[in-house]
């Protein structure tokens, strides 16, 4: 397949049960753009992302993904385009904003306080306090509903008391991505979950994931350079290439030889033809 022109439409396969429109769009963005002066990042990227769901974003380094996460959770602004919640527009002004929505970014240095413990982080900057005036931290309290929630979503830690920096790679992204479900966020955006994991970390990542897309019906949209990972991981997968998405199948209906493929006749084609683009 080989990407659209600037002016063509987009090429998309038939619609799949996975983009059935019988199920809940929870997410949907139409025409999104970006530039940066002169740099064209974005150039109409349209998706959909279904309840429940777990959505893959492939592409290149410089194909426009982190741009589009970045608008997604209200850290940069499109200068054009629309993005809907459960059908209806909004416009985030602050990823404070995304998260008022429901829309929480799980990022590789995932945000946490190595010197602080698993409760303290769970809880960070929404601690729970008695004493009126006086405020006092409620670390009991903290350390009993860290400890059955983390049960509830089958997150195994050997303590709420451990320190983060104790814990294993697949164990803190575990806790960074139960931090941003405790508060209430229903869609997550987790850029390179699984970077520099062994296979057993992975495993307890990707078993989570799994469990709050299909058992509690978080939506998710997953960024990952390691195309084994994303069929692992993933319901449907998008690829964005120079700022538009140019391809869009459900994981079952594609394979990891087409998407490599797909994947190195861009190379080829950007090698021959010279990529005189201004994509990031």
């Amino acid at each position: 397949m080989s990407a659209p022109s600037e002016s063509g439409p987009v090429d998309r396969p038939v619609p799949t049960a996975a983009s059935d429109s019988s199920r809940d769009v929870v997410l949907k963005t139409e025409g999104i753009t970006k530039r940066f002066g002169a740099v064209v990042a974005l150039r109409g990227i349209d998706i959909e992302l279904h309840r429940g769901e777990v959505l893959g974003l492939v592409g290149d380094n410089g194909a426009g993904k982190s741009t589009f996460v970045k608008i997604l959770c209200g850290f940069l602004r499109p200068d054009s385009g629309r993005i809907l919640l459960h059908s209806e527009e909004v416009k985030f002004h602050s990823v404070t904003d995304a998260r008022a929505h429901g829309i929480e970014t799980v990022y590789q240095d995932l945000a946490l306080v190595p010197q602080l413990t698993v409760h303290q982080n769970l809880f960070l900057n929404r601690e729970i306090t008695f004493g009126g005036p006086l405020a006092f931290v409620d670390n009991r309290k903290m350390r009993k509903l860290a400890r059955q929630y983390l049960d509830a979503i089958k997150v195994n830690v050997p303590s709420v008391d451990a320190e983060v920096e104790q814990l294993s790679g697949g164990q803190r992204q575990a806790i960074a991505i139960a931090r941003a479900t405790r508060q209430d966020a229903k869609i997550l955006l987790l850029d390179e979950p699984l970077a520099a994991m062994g296979a057993k970390e992975s495993a307890l990542v990707i078993d989570l994931v799994k469990d709050l897309s299909r058992r509690r019906d978080h939506s998710i949209i997953v960024i990952d350079h390691n195309y084994t990972h994303l069929f692992e991981l993933c319901d449907r997968l998008n690829v964005i290439q120079h700022g538009r998405v140019t391809f869009d199948k459900a994981v079952h209906e594609t394979s990891l030889e087409e998407l490599t493929a797909l994947m190195v006749s861009e190379y080829r084609r950007q090698v021959q033809v010279g990529d005189g683009e201004d994509d990031i």
